[in-house]
């Protein structure tokens, strides 16, 4: 007979209001054999002010593969159930957390999750922005190659980006963002569901201009605009028209199109039929 597999539950704790949490969650917690926390000393905290006492253990960024091996081997695979959280917000926003759901997910272990505070969330919707469509970025890559290409996306980013960022690095960040986005709408929020919560919407200029007379405090979610289609589409035609025709065309011949799909593409950049472009090569070609 097959042995029952226990339960991996992904618990949403409070951002900072300790009275952001879920009867579930408390539930949860209550029921489970084992709690994986990012800070145990923060869960035990959490878990004291509830009246909770459960056994603890350390799983986060430092040692998330070879943990989350243990917790299934170990604890799931021998029928216990586990609550999952972290110091703040959502597990599964954290990389822990996506790294030990997928691995329950391949082992066939059931994994749920308990809904609750979620900071980017709390941001987006406090801040004004759209939030029809919307991207979630977190911290910017300490790597710089993969900073780079994150900033490079951002410039032409039509959705809603939402960034975190740590105080003592706020100031640089800002830089960056306006470096590679230009001076797009920004709303500021720092302390979400806490005494000094705010929310400030201005400009990426503005927040640069802000801090330049005092520091940054408190954690803090950036809520950055999209990039204006229509002045994307402006910026591409200036890069199409300060291109020879003859050399756009060997821009995606050289990507390995056929003469025939570069012509279409060459178009469709410059907004004119494909009969335009190749009544304009046809010097060229007969030659």
């Amino acid at each position: 007979m097959e042995e029952k597999t226990g339960t991996l539950y992904l618990c949403a704790t409070p951002i900072g209001n300790l009275k952001d949490i879920t009867e579930r969650v408390l539930e949860t917690l209550q029921a489970v054999d084992l709690v994986a926390a990012e800070d145990t000393r923060n869960t035990l905290r959490l878990l004291n002010h509830y009246g909770i006492k459960k056994p603890l253990t350390s799983y986060h960024e430092h040692n998330k593969y070879e943990k989350a091996q243990e917790l299934i081997d170990r604890h799931l695979m021998q029928g216990e159930n586990i609550a999952l959280v972290t110091d703040a917000g959502t597990p599964v926003i954290s990389d822990p957390g996506e790294v030990i759901a997928r691995a329950c997910i391949e082992r066939g272990i059931r994994v749920t999750s308990l809904p609750g505070a979620c900071a980017l969330i709390t941001a987006l919707t406090m801040s004004g922005m759209d939030a029809r469509r919307f991207c979630f970025e977190g911290f910017l890559p300490p790597d710089k190659k993969e900073r780079e290409k994150v900033l490079d996306r951002l410039s032409r980013e039509e959705r809603t980006t939402i960034f975190y960022e740590a105080p003592h690095h706020l100031k640089g960040t800002l830089q960056e963002l306006y470096d590679a986005a230009g001076d797009r709408k920004v709303t500021l929020c720092r302390e979400l569901t806490k005494k000094f919560e705010e929310a400030v919407p201005t400009t990426l200029s503005g927040a640069i201009a802000l801090y330049e007379d005092r520091d940054p405090r408190g954690e803090y979610v950036l809520v950055v605009a999209g990039a204006d289609p229509e002045a994307l589409a402006r910026q591409e035609e200036k890069k199409w028209d300060s291109m020879t025709l003859a050399e756009h065309m060997a821009l995606y011949e050289r990507q390995g199109l056929s003469r025939k799909d570069a012509m279409k593409q060459v178009a469709k950049d410059r907004g004119v039929s494909k009969r335009d472009i190749y009544a304009a090569l046809l010097p060229e070609d007969k030659t």
